[in-house]
């Protein structure tokens, strides 16, 4: 369990080469200079943003195969998890997608400061985003898990992986779903959280 921001430094450099790293530390400096202007994430994040943000968003590479691509990130806000990767992983295929302007001038930027060509940001509902199978899909606080689903199956196929960041309330949640989500779905202790975890799904939800 990462503790402080030496261990998830160190988490990340295990998952990412000198000039990942380097890209990471720069953007962890953008973060905190957007911040200012927008609330992007809470500010007393920012004094451990390795660990409840970068870190964080990092963990989701050790549950998918190596290389799985593409990914969607629905809800991307600040850029946890998607920015994160795609920074981390250029070579990655990754949409971002998000609706609020400012949130998404805030990705446009970045993804063109860093030359992410492999990283689309989809600025707009999911509701109007363009169907598309994809392989891992991820979001970290964009909606209950119900509703989750239904916006976003048919961005899946029988082997999408899905990576749902959930806090303290996701097995809880999990545990009040129909049994075919249940059967779909597990929980995984988060590495930066004692008491976080992560819902993993794989395969096309049913309709709901």
């Amino acid at each position: 369990m990462i503790a402080n921001e030496e261990q998830a430094r160190a988490f990340c450099a295990a998952r990412c080469d000198a000039d990942a790293m380097a890209r990471l530390e720069r953007f962890v400096g953008m973060l905190a200079e957007e911040n200012a202007q927008q609330n992007l994430v809470s500010s007393t994040s920012l004094d451990a943003v390795w660990q409840r943000h970068i870190a964080d968003s990092l963990q989701l590479l050790d549950h998918v195969p190596e290389g799985a691509s593409p990914w969607l990130d629905l809800g991307s806000g600040a850029g946890m998890p998607g920015l994160v990767l795609a920074i981390a992983r250029p070579d990655l295929r990754i949409g971002l997608v998000e609706s609020r302007r400012k949130r998404i001038e805030w990705l446009e930027r970045v993804v063109e400061a860093f030359g992410l060509s492999r990283c689309a940001v989809h600025g707009d509902r999911l509701e109007n985003v363009e169907s598309r199978d994809t392989a891992v899909i991820t979001a970290r606080a964009f909606a209950p898990l119900t509703k989750l689903l239904s916006l976003s199956a048919r961005f899946s196929t029988p082997s999408t992986t899905w990576l749902l960041p959930k806090g303290r309330s996701g097995a809880q949640e999990l545990a009040e779903q129909p049994k075919a989500i249940r059967a779909m779905f597990h929980v995984e202790q988060s590495a930066t959280d004692a008491e976080a975890g992560i819902l993993i799904g794989s395969g096309r939800p049913a309709k709901l």
